[in-house]
């Protein structure tokens, strides 16, 4: 560890308070297993898998092997008209054994911001090929999140994300799920709403005509908005609605896949298959830099047949797109996921965790809590006149008083710690939030 002071003016810092963090920084420099270490030798229990990525835990040592050997033999090499091992490797062991049959050809990016756009232009070529060039309206839903890029800010759902940037892609927006009024303190999925929102689909398909509607995005369990279960019901609805109407349905699992939510992916955990399924985050367990987008194979061949032989049949790609480190880190994560249990592992641990969770209703300004996996959330009273503040206060005091890393979004606190996660370690979250939520009044 160094004790080395740097500067932190130049870092212009993504989605932060800078001000804040310059004021009083909260900086890691070390990490193992389900800790943190700050810059005062403090321990940090994380919550939070980082930023809902590190599902093995931190700095386990099989990944950085596998970092370090690939290093040496094959730092770099080029998948535009050429080829490395690993990245077909990963690519097969993805379709064969992680996502739902069907969905095995697979397109990498480097983050879950670029699996979305390669998504958007998978969906408008695909269109366009079948000589569908009128679907080019794409359906998202408020309160979405879908990256940070162009494309991914376009189907954003959040005011805040897209009100500087004006118009972009041409999308209109289904209405998000959360019902406090219907579905307060739901333990799984809420049991209220899941048809009534999902009809909610064909009421916009009546507006603009299936035949403007290229895709449907969709969350199946939107993280960074506070995590919204879906209603029973409401996935298979969505499901049959896009078939129907020969709308594509793309599932954004770049925070639910690889264990989160107690499955391989939410798409098996909910038992509804989308056309395209866009991955990151803990595909690497948070170690490298790695998306993608697994394609269903009919989609894939369309474009394939309508190349002439020797030419570019998806004009897209990325320069790091299947990068050797970042698929050798992939392919080690995957064998921890399978060795430990760890993709259903959140399914045993759900019904502890959603007890301790529990234990928190009736503490100060708690208006709901939520969970399934090892997902949770706990919603809590705006202070009047200044929304989002009580939660950030929670954020700010959690990390120095209770060495407790976790997640704010508006005024809601969101938990997902790493699947390694102990009882003895759920315990110490619940018990440090719980003293975080007296204070913060």
């Amino acid at each position: 560890m160094t004790n080395k002071r740097v500067g932190l003016d130049s870092f212009w810092m993504p989605y932060s308070s800078n001000r804040n963090f310059k004021a009083r920084p909260r900086m890691l420099v070390s990490a193992a297993g389900m800790f943190y270490r700050d810059e005062r030798g403090r321990e940090i229990l994380d919550a939070t898998s980082g930023m809902w990525c590190c599902n093995a835990g931190h700095c386990r040592a099989s990944i950085a092997a596998a970092v370090t050997d690939q290093i040496k033999t094959l730092d770099f090499a080029p998948t535009y008209q050429m080829g490395h091992p690993k990245a077909f490797e990963l690519a097969e062991r993805l379709a064969g054994d992680v996502f739902p049959a069907g969905l095995d050809r697979i397109v990498f990016a480097n983050s879950g911001s670029e699996a979305i756009d390669s998504a958007i232009k998978i969906v408008l070529t695909y269109q366009n090929l079948r000589g569908k060039a009128g679907k080019s309206l794409l359906i998202a839903r408020d309160r979405a999140y879908h990256g940070g890029n162009l494309g991914g800010s376009s189907i954003c759902g959040i005011a805040n994300n897209r009100r500087r940037l004006g118009n972009l892609l041409a999308a209109d927006f289904l209405p998000h799920t959360h019902d406090l009024s219907r579905n307060r303190y739901s333990r799984g999925q809420p049991k209220r709403g899941g048809l009534e929102f999902a009809n909610a689909l064909q009421r916009l398909i009546d507006l603009h005509g299936a035949e403007r509607i290229a895709a449907v995005f969709i969350e199946p369990v939107p993280g960074s908005t506070g995590v919204l279960v879906p209603p029973t019901g409401y996935l298979p609805r969505i499901r049959e609605i896009c078939t129907a109407n020969d709308i594509l349905l793309v599932f954004d699992e770049v925070i639910t896949g690889f264990g989160r939510v107690g499955a391989k992916t939410a798409s098996q955990r909910f038992r509804v298959t989308p056309d395209l399924l866009a991955f990151a985050k803990s595909v690497t367990s948070g170690t490298m830099p790695l998306g993608g987008v697994a394609v269903r194979r009919d989609i894939a061949q369309t474009f394939l047949d309508a190349a002439e032989p020797n030419t570019i049949d998806f004009f897209h790609g990325y320069t790091f797109a299947g990068h050797p480190l970042a698929a050798a880190a992939a392919l080690a994560a995957q064998d921890l996921y399978a060795a430990e249990g760890l993709y259903t592992r959140a399914r045993r641990l759900e019904k502890y965790w959603g007890d301790c969770l529990f234990s928190l209703r009736g503490s100060p300004n708690v208006i709901d809590i939520r969970c399934l996996g090892l997902m949770g959330a706990i919603e809590l009273q705006p202070r009047p006149g200044k929304p989002t503040a009580r939660a950030f206060a929670a954020l700010v005091d959690a990390f120095h008083r209770e060495q407790l890393l976790i997640r704010t979004t508006g005024d809601t606190i969101a938990l997902a710690p790493p699947l390694i996660v102990s009882r003895q370690q759920i315990d110490m979250i619940v018990e440090r939030v719980g003293r975080v939520l007296t204070r913060i009044r």
